[in-house]
């Protein structure tokens, strides 16, 4: 157990944290005030957004949330899987380095963490601790752990202070992308932001997560296709998750694949996610690519990470269903019924909004109509959606916050949509949904 590792230690307190995040604010609104003055000096008349959304801001703006890791960096995350909707790509493009691997924890301060959570002669219980994580994300890192009967762990360590600070970060990284002019004056994004605060609550309580594995794990259990980690209960606590240890690659390894296994690879995760909606009414609702890895020498996919698993609302899983059928058979007057139904609209829009969303639908649910299969990596939807999403944000009196459920398993779909494309696959979503058809 004397594996050396480096890291930058996690600010743990609320103080520091809010801290980092005003110093940040003020070297951008310095930046800001800069180059406004200098553009204004020669004659030009810049806008705000502009102004913010300068390659060193965005930059200062990212290195500043990987390193605060916690909420603060898991909203950046977030906001990195751009489905197309809703950031625009000079900022979605730098920020998408948030999706990578975090900073990881110094070793004191792992090793602080790991006595509090395991006690102090924790370390004379095992055959071996990589010190070196295999993983960093944005709330935990983990580690390769070996039991003394020679059973081989992954073990998710929670950075100190996440989830105390949860709250206060959340308000402070939408501070600043008011700041950027994303979110519109009189958008009210309250109700989402306490969903989304609950939601990192319950991803920084390992045992709640390793509830939703178990869970999860039953679902999966008669598809060959799919496999998750086991929980192992004597060594989890609410910081640390201790899990069976799957070997798999990178997602990334998938690119080198043929067309075939690319393919039946994209097929079976659009299949799960059809599970998850209209069978489960359960899903995992982060698409990043790290919850994923690949075994190629049976095509098989290693689930991992289930902290933003959680239930799906039967109306709101009916509204989908009502919604898929409509775009199935071209009824346009059903498709926008389903769609107030779900939340994605509401009945004070104006014909033009209405008829906005309506194309946005339509898009969005054009793989269905592809005759044998819809090829991903000609799939410019995503311009398209972002075109639309901005016009009808910024509409005036538009701003409509969808329920959160709804946003989540939008961006889980988004990223399904992303990968395809970056896999360049063909994928048959109506034979998919067949079961759902009517």
């Amino acid at each position: 157990m004397t594996d050396k590792s480096s890291g930058k230690a996690v600010p743990t307190s609320r103080i520091s944290r809010f801290g980092k995040m005003g110093s940040l604010a003020a070297r951008v609104t310095g930046n800001v005030v800069a180059n406004g003055t200098m553009k204004l000096l020669s004659g030009e008349r810049p806008s705000l957004k502009s102004l913010v959304l300068t390659p060193s801001n965005i930059t200062r703006i990212t290195d500043q949330l990987a390193n605060m890791r916690g909420a603060a960096m898991k909203i950046g995350q977030l906001l990195s899987i751009d489905d197309g909707e809703f950031l625009p790509p000079e900022l979605s493009a730098i920020l998408a380095r948030l999706r990578d691997d975090a900073e990881s924890m110094p070793k004191d301060q792992l090793q602080n963490v790991l006595d509090e959570a395991w006690g102090e002669g924790w370390k004379d219980e095992l055959l071996y601790f990589s010190y070196a994580p295999i993983a960093a994300a944005s709330i935990g890192q983990v580690h390769k752990v070996i039991l003394m009967d020679g059973t081989t762990l992954a073990v998710k360590v929670q950075y100190p202070g996440i989830k105390k600070s949860i709250n206060s970060d959340v308000d402070n990284v939408i501070g600043l992308i008011k700041l950027v002019g994303v979110i519109p004056d009189n958008a009210n994004i309250t109700p989402l932001l306490t969903e989304a605060k609950a939601q990192l609550h319950h991803e920084a309580d390992y045992q709640h997560e390793a509830q939703m594995l178990e869970r999860y794990a039953e679902l999966i259990d008669d598809d060959e296709r799919y496999r998750c980690p086991s929980v192992n209960h004597t060594w989890t606590r609410e910081t640390v998750l201790a899990m069976s240890f799957l070997k798999g690659e990178p997602i990334g390894a998938l690119e080198h694949a043929s067309q075939e296994t690319r393919n039946n690879m994209m097929t079976s995760l659009f299949a799960l996610f059809f599970r998850e909606v209209f069978e489960f009414r359960f899903i995992q609702t982060d698409p990043n690519l790290a919850n994923y890895l690949v075994d190629l020498t049976d095509n098989t996919w290693v689930l991992l990470d289930f902290g933003a698993t959680r239930p799906i609302p039967s109306a709101l899983s009916q509204g989908y269903l009502a919604l898929i059928n409509a775009a199935y058979c071209g009824n346009t007057e059903a498709m926008l019924d389903a769609a107030c139904a779900i939340g994605i609209a509401n009945e004070d829009a104006t014909e033009r909004q209405l008829s906005m969303i309506l194309q946005m639908l339509e898009i969005a649910c054009k793989p269905l109509h592809s005759e044998g299969g819809h090829n991903f990596a000609e799939n410019e939807s995503g311009v398209e959606l972002q075109e639309l999403g901005w016009a009808l944000s910024f509409e005036e009196d538009f701003w409509h916050t969808p329920p959160a459920d709804a946003v989540f398993v939008h961006r889980k779909l988004g990223g399904l949509y992303l990968l395809a494309k970056r896999l360049k696959a063909r994928v048959d979503l109506r034979s998919l949904l067949s079961p759902w058809l009517n």
